[in-house]
């Protein structure tokens, strides 16, 4: 209740591709750079909590673009070791050299986007090359790699298909599916109607580059800012008044705007 269970850090609001289920490009902080004073600053406040928490330096970006990231990570193992370290990436930038830093990182989790076998409904939907992210997990997979894998697809059509090719391709990794959700309207989602429950997302930040807290994962734009970390502590922020209230009454999500729009 006091303390976030997950903290969502962009620290570079950087992408290379442009997917259809993702807001990235229509941001408006595209190329924003979390300036190392403030990175650091929210490191040593994490570093006095005292609950475990996943830690993921991403949101609306693609993490291994950011050149300090394995500084970063590195920082987080020796100030704030509870911390669970969930890597999200597209998989264009995981080169065996960067493959090899995420390895020397403890207590970490790498979850890489691969979403379609085939090649041209890939370059449709991800805007990039899918032989080049295919060519980085299968070196990846040769490797002896110490940290779970997850290969993952966004939307329920063809996730059958998609963890029979990635069951088959790379054995040693885990294919995951999450349904598609609508970034508050910004996509359209596999799934319509709203919970009437409370939800999961109270109970973490989700920080842009540009310190402002977004009320969710889902808010990628920004447009329900509840905090801003350039004037205050990221437990002021996750205990202002009213985000604690919902999460100390759990009321339905129907109750509260714009999480009754929201089917995540």
């Amino acid at each position: 209740m006091d303390q976030p269970a997950e903290v969502s850090l962009e620290t570079l609001a950087r992408c290379n591709a442009a997917c259809g289920f993702c807001p990235y490009p229509t941001l408006e902080r595209i190329g924003t750079e979390m300036p190392d004073s403030t990175i650091d600053r929210l490191i040593e406040e994490m570093s006095d909590w005292r609950v475990p928490f996943n830690f993921t330096p991403f949101k609306v970006n693609e993490p291994l673009l950011d050149r300090r990231l394995f500084d970063i990570l590195s920082k987080m193992n020796d100030r704030v070791p509870m911390a669970a370290i969930r890597v999200f990436t597209n998989g264009a930038p995981l080169t065996m050299r960067k493959a090899e830093e995420l390895n020397s990182i403890d207590n970490l989790e790498l979850w890489v986007s691969v979403h379609e076998p085939d090649p041209a409904t890939y370059r449709s939907v991800l805007g990039i090359d899918q032989a080049h992210v295919v060519r980085n997990l299968d070196a990846l997979h040769e490797t002896d790699f110490r940290h779970p894998v997850h290969v993952l697809r966004v939307g329920n059509q063809g996730a059958d298909e998609f963890r029979a090719w990635a069951s088959s391709r790379w054995p040693a990794f885990r294919p995951v599916v999450v349904w598609q959700s609508s970034w508050l309207g910004h996509t359209n989602p596999d799934v319509q109607e709203v919970p009437d429950t409370p939800c999961s997302r109270w109970f973490e930040l989700s920080i842009m580059a540009n310190g402002i807290v977004s009320l969710c994962c889902m808010d990628g734009k920004g447009e329900y800012p509840i905090g801003d970390l350039n004037k205050q502590t990221m437990l002021e922020v996750y205990n202002s008044p009213a985000w604690r209230d919902r999460r100390e009454r759990m009321i339905s999500r129907k109750e509260v705007h714009p999480c009754s729009t929201c089917s995540y």
